[in-house]
């Protein structure tokens, strides 16, 4: 794991989760209130990772005000952030977009200065560049302790009972 990937969960609990979203997806939003059940019910068992993967000018506004506040702030203030976007689709301007900045605890004026400058979106590259490199071309992308995951994620019972039972595999001996 990188030193700057956004992640919640121990980075050594028997089951990795990757997810490639965008902020302005619909089955993102979708996949965010899923994965608010799943990571609830597998708890520290989970480690959860999310990279940006926008897909148009919305989203990759939002991914860099994302970046920025984490920049500033911290991995608590970027989950803040994340959450208030992924809630938010239909509120993705820049006037949104740093209002939730601030209410995630972040400096708005710190947060509009990168955005005008552009100094978060090699950042949100990066992970673009990344997915591309595994294949990701649709957001959501799901990958389970390193491989594509292409089953249903979309009802969290289910996305959890395969999660589990993922754990159970790899804990073979």
């Amino acid at each position: 794991m990188m030193h700057d990937e956004h992640a919640v969960g121990p980075a050594d609990a028997a089951l990795t989760l990757l997810e490639y979203g965008d902020y302005a997806c619909a089955q993102c939003a979708r996949a965010y209130l899923v994965l608010e059940v799943v990571r609830a019910e597998l708890g520290n068992s989970l480690h959860f990772t999310f990279r940006n993967f926008p897909r148009d000018p919305r989203a990759m506004t939002a991914a860099e005000a994302a970046e920025s506040v984490a920049a500033h702030e911290g991995e608590p203030a970027y989950w803040r952030m994340h959450a208030m976007v992924c809630a938010n689709q239909d509120a993705l301007e820049i006037d949104d977009l740093l209002g939730y900045a601030e209410a995630a605890g972040a400096d708005p004026f710190a947060v509009a200065a990168d955005l005008s400058t552009g100094a978060l979106r090699e950042r949100v590259m990066r992970d673009v560049r990344r997915g591309i490199a595994l294949g990701v071309s649709v957001t959501p992308t799901f990958f389970v302790n390193g491989r594509r995951f292409d089953a249903n994620w979309s009802d969290a019972d289910a996305f959890t009972a395969t999660l589990h039972a993922a754990v159970r595999v790899t804990s073979l001996p």
